[in-house]
């Protein structure tokens, strides 16, 4: 239209170059971190004589299912996935409830004992008690060897996402629980009915960590978890990786009805098996993720 200004902003021939620049290296950078996890699912399905003749490619000359047949039919993968499942989601459902629960009373100025629990936080952030007297608080203590419990409660609060939270929480209007208050609204309404509403990116994003740190717990489930039954996907693809490894040490190992693995295939495989299934959360959380770690982490 005659007369309107445009609102496109000029840049310069040197501030074009730059961002041309910074395209191509964040590019390069992006193409760094696929290649290897192209490669490793290329790998996955590619037959044990290419892995062994060819060093890299990202498209397999023959397409094999032998290492995801050989995963399925030799370990309980299956079994573990379910496993982790419920490990990752009880145990997400579990730190969201303690950290936010914990986050509110410490946003608030006007609580008594605030400066008092966040000292206590600080000093169990900064100084955690161990692994030994950890093991022997679970284990011989509290009797929750061979329970998940094992692996929901001794990591119930991470600190440092519960301070995410905090100072989420602190960005909110104060005017908003006031007129709250005013309507009768009593701290259970306003946590349920404003703040954790409100407080979506935070939120999303800090039940991404714990479901990661879930999903990857191989250590505590390795110290806590004998019970096969009650075995998580880490475990069980650590045994399968174990067992193709063996082909190389005792050439005369029984391998039964599924003769000798694909190795090499087999842990590419393990590996997109134990990453594929956090991938596909990142998707429907992404355009919470940015914005709820920088406004949590920002703000004091």
């Amino acid at each position: 239209m005659p007369g309107t200004r445009s609102r496109t902003i000029k840049r310069s021939p040197f501030d074009q170059v730059q961002q041309v620049f910074i395209y191509i290296i964040v590019a390069a950078f992006a193409l760094m971190t696929l290649l290897p996890f192209i490669y490793v699912i290329a790998g996955s399905f590619a037959t044990e004589r290419e892995l062994t003749e060819r060093s890299f490619f990202l498209i397999p000359r023959q397409f094999s299912l032998n290492a995801y047949e050989y995963i399925l039919n030799a370990g309980d993968v299956l079994r573990g996935l379910k496993n982790s499942f419920i490990v990752a989601l009880v145990g997400t459902c579990i730190n969201m409830f303690l950290s936010t629960t914990l986050a509110y009373p410490l946003s608030r100025t006007y609580f008594k004992g605030r400066n008092f629990l966040m000292m206590m936080v600080l000093i169990c952030l900064l100084f955690p008690a161990g692994m030994v007297p950890m093991y022997m608080l679970v284990a011989n203590g509290l009797k929750l060897k061979n329970s998940f419990w094992a692996l929901w409660l001794p990591g119930g609060i991470n600190m440092f996402n519960m301070i995410i939270i905090k100072n989420y929480f602190q960005g909110i209007p104060q005017e908003l629980e006031e007129a709250a208050r005013i309507d009768g609204a009593n701290d259970l309404n306003i946590f349920v009915r404003i703040f954790l509403p409100l407080s979506k990116p935070a939120l999303a994003s800090v039940s991404l960590f714990y479901a990661v740190s879930h999903w990857n717990a191989y250590f505590n489930a390795m110290m806590y978890i004998s019970d096969m039954s009650k075995e998580v996907v880490q475990i069980a693809l650590r045994r399968i990786i174990f067992l193709t490894s063996m082909v190389t040490m005792d050439s005369g190992f029984d391998w039964g009805a599924f003769g000798l693995p694909p190795e090499k295939a087999v842990k590419m495989a393990t590996t997109v098996v134990a990453t594929i299934p956090m991938l596909m959360l990142y998707p429907f959380i992404q355009k919470y993720f940015t914005q709820g770690v920088m406004i949590g982490s920002v703000k004091g």
